[in-house]
This record gives C-alpha cells, structure tokens and sequence, in this order.
C-alpha cells in the first residue's frame, strides 16, 4: 500500500499558538510553535482501512496477543486473557472521581471485536478502528508508507487556521445550540443524548482545513512523549530526533512508570463538558503505549 491509498491534505505549515491557559493544567503554557509543511489524512483510518492492512500482513494487534503472567505478578492466570478496555455506561449518577466506574476490561475485544466477541464490524467498516495501541498504529502506518502525526501537527490541523480559537469552529462549544462534532449530550456517564458511539468518519463538517473530526469521535494516537505540560521546543523536522530524546527524558523526570506514555489528541465521543472538556485541539492525554480502549483511534500524516 501506499500513501495513494489516503485522502491526505498538503497543509503549509507555519507558526501558530500552542496550547491553552484556560482548561486543563498540562495544555500550558500558550506559546508560540513552528511546524513544517506537513499532509495529514482527511479523517481518521477506518475499519475497512485497517481490515485491508491485517489481510495483507497478518498483523496482530497487542489486543490480541496472549499476555504474559510474568508481567501481572500475583493475578489469576486464568484472567490473563487477550482483551481491552470498552466503556460501559452507568445507570444513574457516579463518582467522576473513579473512571473505574465506566471502563471495564473486556476480553476478547480487539478491533475487529469492538465491544467484545459477539460484536463485529460488518456495519461498521466507515467508523473509526478503535482498540488500537501505539504499536499498532505505527505498523499500519509504515505498511501504508507514512507515519502517525506530532502533536504540534495535530494540534495545527485541528485548528483550521482559527489560531487561538477554543475549539475547532470558534469559542462557544455547541454554537446556537447545534453539536459540531462527536461528543457526549447529557449527563455522564449514564444519560448521553448524542450519538453515544463513535461515528462513521465524517458524519461532522469539516474544519477550515478540510479535515473531519480532529476533535471528538475518537482520540488520536500522535508520536510525542507526554509531558505534564508544553516544553518550549522546535518542531521542525530536523531536530525530531533530539526533541524526542529531550521528551522523553523530561517524562522520565516527571515519575512516569516504565511504559513510555504518548499524547493523544482530539477528545471522543466520550468527552462531556462536566467532565472532560477536551473535544478541543489543544486538549490532550496521557495513554500508555500499550493500550488500545474502545475510543482510541489514529490517523496518519507525512512529510510535504
């Protein structure tokens, strides 16, 4: 396969303002950053995209793959099954302190198994692939010979030339009342009166740049070490190498376990305003490398 295979969209490129003062702590602080003409994928890769990379290769995904006892010291090696984190909503009001609350672990649910083994994708092929790992990602992106985006180049993307603007489309969240993309209506986690699910790609307008649903539906895996908040550096390509080494390092700092974290960017379909106000570009979060959950996704970009 090759990067034919994807509708991307040349973006120039250029300095824009990165981050937000005025939401999460570890979107600080606003400063100024620089990216390359970059392409990036016009929506995230579906199902049908993802089920013709695994045809072709035979590839696994990590929720698939039998897990390892020596790495869950004490736990019932007849729990130690292939599976993934699905989102399972409440009957009525909960501790949103407790993400416990909505997540469970979920055998035998994987990508092609999304809510778990009597689920399928056969009416799902134009929704996002979800239960996918850094790892996963990576290897599709490199079989369709192009790779996964930065979080400076996602963040550029969602924007769509609104420089500082809160989300994608302007300041107000639901503009004269209306949903401009996939998040969660109602009280979470148990009254969602949206969509409730992810959302065939491009089931949103597009933001100024043409892209679909660079905020909400599902999050976006990117290539940057988390960090508990914006380091000052450049992203040109031509210092990816020492800015990752710089990323990582500061990670280290911050007292994070041995499975390396990533950024996610974009929010979900889960993201609620009296929760995780996060379908937004400058929003982000930590994921483990290692875990795919029913609202993570990915898109690619490449080099202009």
């Amino acid at each position: 396969m090759t990067s034919a295979n994807h509708d991307q969209v040349l973006l120039d490129g250029g300095v824009f303002r990165m981050g937000s003062d005025e939401f999460y702590p570890d979107e600080r602080p606003v400063h100024e950053r620089e990216v390359a003409p970059f392409r990036i994928d016009r929506h995230a890769v579906t199902n049908a995209q993802y089920a013709a990379f695994v045809d072709e290769t035979g590839y696994v995904t990590v929720a698939e793959r039998e897990l390892d006892p020596a790495a869950f010291d004490g736990a019932d090696p007849a729990d130690l099954v292939p599976g993934s984190m699905v989102f399972t909503p409440t009957s009525g009001p909960v501790d949103l302190g407790d993400w416990r609350n909505w997540w469970r672990w979920q055998p035998g649910a994987y990508w092609r198994r999304p809510f778990g083994p009597e689920s399928s994708i056969d009416e799902r092929l134009r929704h996002p692939v979800v239960h996918i790992a850094f790892e996963d990602a990576t290897a599709y992106a490199q079989w369709a010979g192009l790779r996964l985006p930065t979080e400076a180049e996602h963040e550029f993307a969602a924007r769509g030339g609104l420089d500082g603007a809160r989300f994608a489309w302007g300041d107000e969240p639901y503009p004269g009342g209306a949903a401009q993309a996939n998040s969660w209506l109602g009280r979470f986690p148990y009254d969602n009166q949206g969509v409730g699910d992810a959302a065939p790609v491009g089931s949103y307008a597009a933001n100024g740049y043409g892209l679909y649903d660079m905020t909400g539906n599902v999050w976006e895996w990117t290539t940057d070490y988390y960090t508990p908040r914006h380091l000052r550096l450049s992203d040109k390509p031509v210092d990816a190498g020492k800015r990752a080494n710089l990323l990582a390092a500061a990670s280290a700092q911050e007292g994070f376990p041995s499975i390396p974290r990533r950024v996610l960017k974009g929010g979900s379909h889960l993201c609620s305003p009296e929760y995780c106000l996060r379908f937004r570009p400058a929003a982000r979060s930590p994921q483990a490398e290692d875990t795919g959950m029913s609202h993570i996704g990915f898109r690619c970009a490449s080099d202009a």
